[in-house]
């Protein structure tokens, strides 16, 4: 690391050790705490998911580092500097730096055979046409689990880099890659958005099948991450919430070896909202005890509307978090079944700050009283998370204004 790189990643680290001491990062922790327990003091919301190629304001997230693992470390200190310059949201600031081992291997057998387009080269957003890998039921065979191997020269080198930069000011943690239940996600990758839902109607056991199958490989998968000490420990935050509570980890943890008991996790089925509630069940929420049957808390859920199948939906254990999508038709109703039970995580529409010259932030926050309204008048905890923000039209102070107004909502 030459001394041009490392003088950069201390001065970063040195005002993120500054923030983390703050009195407001202990209360903030306390308060998530609270709310996952399901004993609220407050509404709490996030931002999270930007499209950070369109964020940068007066060169703040512009980087100055020359190598390759220096400019990664400097990424996530600059994008964390950010946050706390310019909204306040409810993310907590620690003192410690998450350095990724350097795995190999994560894949079931086939890798995603794909056509793609974007509007803007700079968006990590595409969209995607998926080529069929699945056309017979010999083809999955063609799954297999993942055979994980650690490239340990890039392990060490992050890791030694992370220790010489950081050295004296924040802690680093070695932790693995996020993992998540989303079988569904992986069998549109290899089977396309259309032709399985000719499956649905026309062989329906090629279905269960597949998607048994495939949570069998997520299974394997995480039996690897725990046996080698691999799995993310995922203590900060679960789908863009704060995951903060004192009922993880479990009892006998060892922080080596953290085992999918000891964390939160997640997942969702959202091309399966097509389908009636009893399908879905059939082909997701009857499987999807075989995951979160393994881990601690689970959150549940995405861009699909669950109110209509919710009685599938709570029969998956763990579960402590409900996603509330921009799509559901009745929010009052919705948050009347979680009968306090479930954290009232809502997602409103990213819509909102995609386009500057839409930008409205009366009606913003009538919108955003709304939900938590909905939410309070049933009892339950509730979350407010602005994410999957694909665009900002390049003028992020529609998101800055965003966690202003929510700000001053949930502190009334």
């Amino acid at each position: 690391m030459t001394t041009h790189d490392k003088d950069i990643l201390r001065k970063l680290a040195t005002r993120l050790a500054e923030i983390s001491a703050l009195p407001v990062q202990e209360e903030t922790r306390r308060l998530w705490h609270k709310l996952n327990h399901l004993e609220p003091e407050r509404t709490m919301f996030m931002v999270d998911e930007l499209p950070w190629h369109e964020m940068n304001w007066e060169d703040e997230l512009t980087l100055q580092c020359e190598d390759e693992v220096c400019r990664e470390l400097e990424t996530d200190l600059r994008r964390q500097l950010y946050r706390w310059n310019h909204f306040r949201d409810d993310t907590v600031f620690d003192p410690v730096i998450y350095v990724p081992y350097a795995i190999e291997g994560l894949h079931y057998g086939l890798l995603v055979q794909e056509e793609t387009t974007q509007l803007d080269s700079a968006n990590t957003v595409k969209a995607h046409s998926y080529i069929d890998q699945l056309e017979t039921e010999e083809d999955l065979e063609k799954l297999q689990p993942c055979k994980l191997t650690l490239n340990e020269a890039l392990t060490q080198r992050r890791e030694g880099t992370a220790r010489e930069a950081f050295e004296g000011i924040l802690d680093v943690v070695m932790d693995g890659p996020e993992i998540y239940y989303a079988p569904w996600d992986r069998i549109i990758e290899w089977r396309g958005a259309e032709q399985w839902m000719y499956d649905v109607i026309e062989d329906p056991e090629f279905i269960d099948k597949l998607v048994d199958k495939t949570i069998d490989c997520h299974l394997a998968l995480l039996d690897q991450l725990e046996e080698n000490g691999w799995l993310m420990h995922m203590n900060r935050l679960v789908h863009c919430t704060g995951a903060w509570t004192d009922e993880l980890p479990a009892p006998g943890y060892d922080p080596a070896k953290p085992r999918a008991k000891d964390v939160w996790t997640y997942g969702m089925a959202q091309i399966l909202y097509m389908l009636s509630p009893e399908q879905h069940d059939r082909f997701e929420f009857s499987k999807a005890h075989r995951w979160y049957g393994r881990f601690g808390l689970g959150y549940y859920g995405c861009c699909e509307p669950l109110e209509d199948r919710f009685q599938y939906v709570k029969k998956i254990p763990n579960i402590r978090k409900i996603s509330v999508s921009a799509w559901v038709k009745d929010y009052p109703g919705f948050a009347q079944q979680l009968e306090g039970k479930y954290v009232y995580s809502m997602k409103p529409s990213p819509a909102r700050v995609a386009v500057p010259s839409a930008w409205n932030p009366q009606e913003t926050e009538k919108e955003l009283r709304f939900y938590k309204q909905c939410a309070d008048d049933a009892g339950c905890p509730c979350e407010l998370t602005l994410k999957d923000i694909s665009t900002v039209g390049y003028r992020p102070q529609s998101v800055w204004e965003w966690a202003d107004i929510m700000r001053k909502i949930v502190l009334e």
